[in-house]
């Protein structure tokens, strides 16, 4: 994990100044900054692995940012927050965040989920690399694995890094039945963290960005009371 730069956006300064000390005992380069907007700034100008962004800043909000970076970047996000309700977990993973941990929070435990996070995304690259097939393709809807990329009606979708990742395992399994449990387990197993009911989330933003105006022989299908399916015609 060394070498790995990481954008740290948090005004407490206390904060910052003992997560900034053990990341960066981890050997990772860190950038901080106490306001959103410079913290913004700082994303377009310079490549980051991965951003640990708390909410309430001043300039803008962690909201605001984490949406920025999701209009323009796959950049794993990691929200830290005085605000622990479920709700506002939700809003920041509907928004695209990765991770949520919420203050007061253990350091050791926030190290563990950055490393985490930037394992699952090595493994996602591996992955891709691994796989003989480069693309899953059904009528208008186009995957392409190795750039993990979603294609509608030829043009590229912004999708989130675990919406793709859902996505992804629904279109290799067509047709196929899937609980929530059994999502969780297949795509992100012991490293997620969060609610079962995020996963109706996630399938409700992909039906809205994957929605179009021609007919299609796919659609994401509930299965009232076991789950859903990513569902073909049978002559496709």
């Amino acid at each position: 994990m060394s070498e790995k730069r990481i954008l740290l956006v948090e005004d407490d300064i206390n904060i910052c100044r003992i997560v900034k000390l053990y990341l960066e005992n981890e050997s990772f380069i860190v950038t901080d900054f106490g306001d959103g907007l410079e913290a913004w700034e700082s994303f377009l100008k310079n490549k980051y692995d991965l951003v640990l962004l708390d909410l309430l800043l001043p300039g803008l909000d962690g909201y605001e940012i984490c949406k920025k970076i999701r209009e323009i970047s796959y950049t794993p996000i990691i929200m830290l927050t005085a605000k622990g309700g479920l709700d506002e977990k939700i809003k920041g993973l509907h928004l695209g965040a990765d991770d949520y941990i919420t203050k007061p929070f253990e350091i050791h435990e926030l190290i563990a989920r950055v490393l985490a996070t930037l394992r699952r995304r090595e493994l996602d690259h591996e992955e891709i690399q691994s796989r003989e097939a480069n693309r899953l393709e059904y009528d208008n809807l186009v995957f392409d694995i190795d750039a993990f990329v979603a294609y509608l009606n030829g043009e590229i979708v912004n999708i989130p890094r675990r919406e793709l990742q859902l996505l992804q395992h629904l279109m290799m399994h067509p047709n196929q039945v899937f609980t929530r449990d059994d999502l969780i387990e297949g795509i992100w197993g012991l490293d997620f963290d969060g609610e079962d009911r995020v996963i109706d989330v996630y399938i409700k933003r992909l039906r809205k960005r994957l929605k179009s105006k021609t007919k299609q022989s796919w659609a994401i299908k509930t299965v009232w009371g076991v789950g859903y399916k990513f569902e073909v015609e049978k002559d496709v």
